[in-house]
């Protein structure tokens, strides 16, 4: 059976195969969540073959023309508006399950090497390697000679006598220079299938956000979540791990600086109050200035006792024995300060 469109004043039969291309189309916008939308502008046939073969497990593949695939859009209850700017020239479909984000960073690192072409810019330095090139002597010699590079006859074949770069990034490809690179097979410059669009259940997500900084991303997604826990824990929601263990040692630290004001001397705070203390009393004693000479006042210092002569060792020890026998059962703030710093 034909199908009759009417065209303006004309009608034309739609061919079988045009059908069955719109009706597999149609199933295949149904079945999958994610399509893809690739250029295939530049890319030669034998690699996207290639291309097709290594991914052919999570990705269907499909090449049609513009006017059917929007038909077939239009058959599965989708809307055409939101693909048809990005139907351009020559179109790859590609049908999955997968992320669309995954998808095209997949597909486009998929590099193939291909061959030069006169014309052709570019892109990095190319290099004919020191060896043998297999090629017999003849008028290629000529195209050696005009691309300088050096070479010498080697069991009748053609030797390259050291690596010579025969053309840099920016430069244009001559037709000698192709065509000694397709003889020495020398490819090289690399395709990949560009991935125009993606149409991920009911959104299409362009180029240009489907290709993100990663690292960047990842420092944001860090910062994000170091502001969120310090915010969780300004806000007493100690049920998150991270803010409780913040929590806990911002209250520990403000517990201690009111204990040391204070006055109230524990192993865990007799230093830091006896420093702030003296620290006062330095303060305090500067700001009298020559009032405090009248006074009697002297600035605290800390010092370290000086040793005792020789022949008074035994008399000092005498004494340190009866002053530790006296002070037993009394607080040993040191020891608490030792277990505190760690010395």
């Amino acid at each position: 059976m034909s199908v009759i469109v009417r065209r303006g004043r004309s009608e034309e039969e739609i061919p079988e195969w045009k059908k069955r291309v719109v009706a597999e189309l149609a199933e295949l916008f149904r079945k999958y969540p994610v399509i893809g939308i690739a250029d295939l502008t530049g890319m030669p046939t034998a690699q996207l073959q290639k291309i097709r073969k290594k991914f052919r497990r999570n990705v269907y593949f499909k090449v049609a023309k513009k006017r059917l695939i929007l038909r077939a859009i239009e058959r599965a209850g989708l809307e055409k508006e939101k693909f048809e700017s990005y139907l351009q020239g020559s179109i790859m479909l590609l049908f999955t399950d997968m992320n669309p984000f995954r998808l095209a960073r997949m597909i486009e690192s998929e590099k193939i090497p291909v061959s030069a072409k006169p014309g052709q810019v570019a892109d990095r330095e190319i290099v004919i390697p020191e060896g043998d090139t297999g090629l017999q002597p003849g008028p290629i010699l000529s195209t050696f000679g005009k691309l300088r590079i050096p070479y010498e006859i080697r069991k009748g074949t053609i030797y390259v006598k050291k690596d010579t770069v025969v053309a840099k990034p920016g430069d244009v490809i001559s037709a000698d220079l192709a065509g000694l690179l397709q003889n020495l097979g020398i490819q090289p410059f690399e395709v990949s299938l560009k991935i125009v669009a993606v149409y991920d259940r009911g959104v299409i997500i362009p180029r240009d956000e489907l290709f993100v900084d990663l690292d960047a991303f990842k420092a944001d997604v860090a910062e994000a979540a170091k502001a969120a826990i310090l915010a969780a824990a300004e806000l007493g929601l100690l049920f998150v791990p991270e803010a409780l263990e913040i929590a806990l040692t911002k209250a520990a630290a403000e517990a201690r600086s009111v204990i040391a004001e204070a006055a109230i001397l524990t192993p865990d705070t007799a230093e830091e109050a006896i420093a702030g203390a003296l620290a006062r009393e330095a303060a305090l004693i500067a700001a009298l200035g020559d009032k405090a000479a009248e006074l009697g006042l002297e600035a605290p210092v800390a010092a370290a006792a000086p040793a005792a002569p020789a022949e008074e060792a035994g008399e000092e020890e005498s004494k340190e024995e009866e002053e530790k026998e006296e002070e037993e059962g009394e607080v040993d703030i040191g020891e608490g300060l030792g277990g505190l710093f760690g010395f």
